[in-house]
């Protein structure tokens, strides 16, 4: 099999939620392969700022359930999808339910809907792993587990996304693909209210102030550089065996929440403040994972120091 690289020239893809941490690097790595991007976002968890501005992407300011925006950017024919675009994330969902489920579930199936009229080559959906396995499921992580115990829409709604998917499929023959994130992190990912820890850590460490750890810090999550979570969205694309499957996008690591908070404490020269803090809805169920047989990659190392 050539590079699966070479596959982008020249191709028309979209991407949902392309001004996002995930989606902003997926867009730059298709633009470098030579693909034509479409983005569309609607900046409510991203900023104009982190869209990519260079030839050969095009910024559609919009949210999947708007109508006319769909119809603005399936009218470019995109041959491939990237549906990264998401109501995120656990908490928020808690705080606003109703806009989660229009978002993940309404918006999903509008987007399933436009790939299969406009014949899209293949859809690959950007599930999660902190919402499929729950928090009762067996480690590591397998893609065969699925779990009916989940404790926020927000898990809900993306494994509502996930078995939408599996219905265009076996209904319509929509190629899809179902990538299951762990705690992304890296560039263009911003911290605030419903984000993840290392940004939030990050700017902490360098306001001075000190690195709240929830719980007493042992807990370990699978945390994956988002240059390798792009890899495996680019092959993802390409490989026939990944259509109609599910698999893990991860490190296979485990990372103790105090060692992360060690490591950006070393070089900022912060303060790490442990006490006991209640855990917010759905934060238990981002351990460690089973990276699948079809996605191999050496993962990044977490910090620099």
């Amino acid at each position: 099999m050539k590079d699966h690289r070479d596959y982008y020239r020249g191709k028309i893809v979209l991407v949902t939620g392309g001004a996002g941490a995930i989606g902003s690097n997926l867009t730059l790595g298709l633009a470098e392969l030579g693909a034509q991007v479409i983005i569309l976002d609607d900046l409510s968890s991203a900023e104009r700022w982190n869209v990519p501005s260079r030839p050969g992407i095009l910024f559609v300011e919009g949210d999947v359930l708007d109508e006319v925006k769909l119809k603005r950017v399936f009218f470019e024919r995109p041959q491939m999808v990237f549906h990264l675009a998401a109501f995120f994330a656990n908490q928020n969902s808690v705080d606003h339910p109703e806009r989660d489920l229009m978002v993940n579930g309404m918006g999903t199936l509008r987007l399933l809907e436009y790939s299969v009229f406009t014949d899209v080559q293949r859809f690959i959906y950007a599930s999660s792993g902190c919402s499929i396995y729950g928090s009762q499921s067996p480690l590591p992580l397998r893609e065969e587990f699925m779990s009916l115990h989940l404790s926020t829409p927000y898990q809900i709604t993306k494994m509502l996304g996930e078995l939408y998917c599996n219905f265009f499929h076996n209904h319509y023959g929509l190629p899809v693909v179902k990538p299951r994130f762990f705690n992304s992190y890296g560039p263009g990912e911003v911290p605030g209210q419903y984000r993840n820890v290392i940004p939030n850590f990050i700017y902490w460490a360098m306001k001075g102030l000190p690195l709240p750890i929830t719980g007493t810090g042992e807990e370990t999550r699978d945390f994956t550089y988002v240059g390798d979570i792009v890899d495996g969205l680019l092959r993802a694309g390409v490989m026939e065996g990944a259509v109609g499957e599910e698999f893990n996008l991860a490190s296979r690591r485990e990372t103790r929440i105090l060692d992360v908070a060690h490591m950006i404490n070393e070089p900022t020269e912060s303060v790490i403040w442990q006490g006991i803090m209640q855990l917010a809805s759905g934060q238990e169920a981002c351990l460690l994972s089973n990276a699948g047989e079809g996605q191999r990659y050496e993962s990044t190392l977490l910090v620099h120091t």
